[in-house]
């Protein structure tokens, strides 16, 4: 089955029906038919025509030498910097399809799972570590084309300092340890894209001070005892005119219960054991390949938004204007910079002494922190061009009643119709005003962590000791 099609994807969502909660209410129907889920379902389907695209075949699949297996690139461990260049290139294919606005597409999880797999000696020979299950639990991800969500992040009930000295009841953790497995119980966030992929990837960040919290494992989304809570949803209650965006690309976050799950041995890569669980985030692959995956889809991302920009001053022509220029001339720098970094990490790459091709991380992290900072800042810029015309924003339907010739006089742009400039600005609306365009920028202004705590780690990472060296022989040289 190596690489599954839109259909059977939609198909094996709708036949596990998972524990998935909304309004109070269990989800009963398809889940690819309901409101809340029908749109990213649909664009995620979607995605995977296109990795089975033919003319597509030479970026979307990749052909593993040993086990001749036929995989979707997302899967693929990088060798060479022709392979980083062709997960780059696979990634920037699918976030175009979405703008870049789905930050879980199967591409970031498939990411993980091949970061993951690649660091596997780290759990070699060390207490409560699985390796072979994790190489194991690929193989079947990889021919199973399997799609993931994936929780860490604990309940925020207390983030003092000094939360380590009371009890946590509320965090997921390791409650019993069976003959047939572990027992997890607690609550994990931020599931994005929860109840609908084919399973879910459990792990710890490093930090913890728990080991009945240090586990990683992965089971199917409708084990019984996981529960995905929904938050309110942020489609739009218009179609693909009203909520060009929302309708399409709303991703369900969900929290996740486990109510006396059972995982079973097979499914567990590590338990208690909190240096395996800090080693395996820190010393492993997942950060320099998850944020080679996660710049490549911002690149487009703000191509994206650039388009918009530039649309709207064209519409409303206002491009003679200078702060006009320099507001949009703002986003293009974000772009090109973005651009930049993730093309220096790929020629900055090295390979490890394990034979993985890892790009440079720290081109990457200062990427992903300058789009924390610009992203914020580009919904702005938007808002700022647009101004009135973000609000004056007549639904499709009135274009279409007796009164659609009115406002297509009164409500026209620099050589365009009322309609035509209204579907930008809701396009543009949607983006940066809706509820789901807000989700959109906080999701961006803390991917990958506190943007503070990436700063930091940029600082303490980043070698100055050349620079400091060059200004001691300037200060000391003789002239």
């Amino acid at each position: 089955m190596a690489m599954i099609t839109g259909d059977e994807y939609i198909n094996r969502i709708d036949q596990l029906k998972s524990d998935v909660w909304m309004t109070g209410k269990r989800i009963t129907e398809p889940l690819s038919t309901h409101p809340a889920f029908r749109g990213a379902i649909k664009s995620q389907a979607e995605l995977y025509d296109l990795q089975n695209n033919l003319e597509l075949s030479d970026l979307m699949a990749h052909e593993d030498k040993d086990t001749k297996i036929t995989m979707g690139t997302s899967y693929m461990v990088p060798k060479t910097k022709a392979d980083l260049e062709k997960r780059r290139k696979m990634v920037q294919v699918w976030a175009r399809h979405t703008a870049g606005l789905m930050g879980r597409s199967p591409d970031y999880m498939n990411t993980v799972l091949a970061s993951f797999v690649s660091s596997v000696h780290l759990l070699d020979h060390q207490k409560n570590c699985f390796p072979d299950h994790l190489l194991n639990f690929y193989k079947h991800a990889v021919e199973n084309d399997l799609s993931f969500t994936h929780t860490f992040i604990s309940p925020q009930n207390n983030r003092s300092s000094l939360v380590c000295l009371e009890e946590d009841t509320t965090n997921a953790r390791v409650i019993k340890r069976l003959d047939d497995g572990l027992v997890i119980k607690g609550a994990k966030l931020l599931a994005t894209q929860g109840g609908m992929t084919d399973e879910i990837i459990v792990f710890s960040a490093p930090g913890i001070q728990d080991s009945s919290h240090a586990f990683a494992l992965s089971i199917p989304s409708d084990t019984p005892g996981v529960k995905f809570i929904c938050r309110k949803s942020f489609t739009g209650k218009g179609g693909e005119f009203d909520s060009p965006l929302s309708s399409k690309f709303e991703e369900m976050d969900s929290i996740v219960v486990f109510d006396n799950v059972l995982v079973p041995w097979e499914r567990v890569f590590f338990y208690d054991n909190i240096k395996i669980s800090h080693d395996f985030y820190l010393k492993g692959n997942f950060v320099p390949l998850t944020l080679h995956q996660i710049v490549s889809r911002q690149v487009i991302k703000t191509e994206f938004i650039l388009g918009i920009a530039q649309m709207i001053v064209d519409t409303i022509n206002i491009s003679e204007y200078q702060h006009v220029q320099s507001k949009v001339a703002e986003i293009i720098k974000g772009l090109e910079s973005a651009k930049a970094l993730l093309l220096a990490s790929e020629f900055q790459a090295e390979l490890n002494e394990y034979g993985v091709m890892l790009p440079d991380r720290t081109p990457l992290y200062i990427a992903v922190n300058m789009f924390q900072e610009a992203y914020p800042r580009f919904a702005e810029i938007i808002q700022l061009l647009g101004a009135s015309g973000m609000v004056s924003l007549p639904e499709e339907a009135q274009f279409q009643s007796a009164i659609g010739g009115k406002l297509d006089h009164y409500l026209q742009g620099f050589e365009v119709k009322g309609k035509q400039r209204v579907q930008l600005f809701s396009l543009a609306s949607d983006l940066c005003m809706s509820a789901f365009g807000s989700r959109q920028t906080l999701y961006e202004r803390f991917f990958f962590g506190d943007p503070i705590r990436l700063s930091q780690i940029i600082y303490n990472s980043y070698s100055k000791e050349e620079p400091v060296c060059f200004v001691k022989e300037f200060i000391n040289k003789k002239s």
